[in-house]
């Protein structure tokens, strides 16, 4: 059997999960957290937002675990404009990204990554995609065995696997002016 092509695999070990939970749903809600989290300097690494069955806005987010009290406050003085019924956190998540340059033009992708997760006992916690791009937010705990997993069922040599300890660019010189 051919394995389908990957261009890379991105891991992330170093995140927290954020959940703005059930605010009506209107104009503004992301602006307003998003907003709140960019002018604190704080990088969001993951996002995810969705309305429910009765018009309510979720959105998940995840940033590097050490800006964790900072977004929460940052998102705690939303509150009254967001109307969230609850903002939850998961702290030592981690997330996986497999990569290809022309995965829109293969169906069955994304099926393909989920089943390569779920045998391997890893439960996905969110998804996010793009044209190229799929990325799943998973316990930190199950990473190495998430990485395995893609690499058994995509085509991507090891020289592939990346970690993007200090942000999603690779290139970034924000680890070393960090230090």
């Amino acid at each position: 059997m051919t394995k389908a092509k990957a261009g890379g695999i991105i891991q992330n070990p170093n995140l927290a999960r954020i959940g703005v939970m059930s605010m009506p749903d209107r104009p503004g809600i992301a602006s307003a957290v998003l907003s709140a989290l960019g002018k604190r300097g704080i990088n969001v690494e993951f996002i995810v937002q969705c309305i429910d069955l009765e018009n309510r806005s979720h959105i998940i987010l995840c940033v590097a675990q050490d800006s964790l009290e900072e977004a929460l406050a940052a998102i705690e003085k939303t509150r009254s404009e967001v109307l969230p019924e609850e903002v939850i956190c998961q702290r030592d998540v981690a997330m996986v990204s497999v990569f290809g340059p022309h995965f829109r033009d293969y169906p069955g992708i994304a099926g393909l990554t989920f089943s390569a997760l779920a045998g391997a006992g890893i439960n996905i916690l969110a998804i996010s995609t793009s044209i190229s791009t799929i990325s799943c937010v998973i316990s930190r705990d199950g990473l190495s065995e998430a990485v395995r997993a893609l690499q058994k069922a995509f085509d991507v040599p090891s020289s592939a696997v990346f970690t993007a300890a200090c942000g999603l660019s690779l290139r970034s010189t924000a680890c070393e002016e960090k230090n």
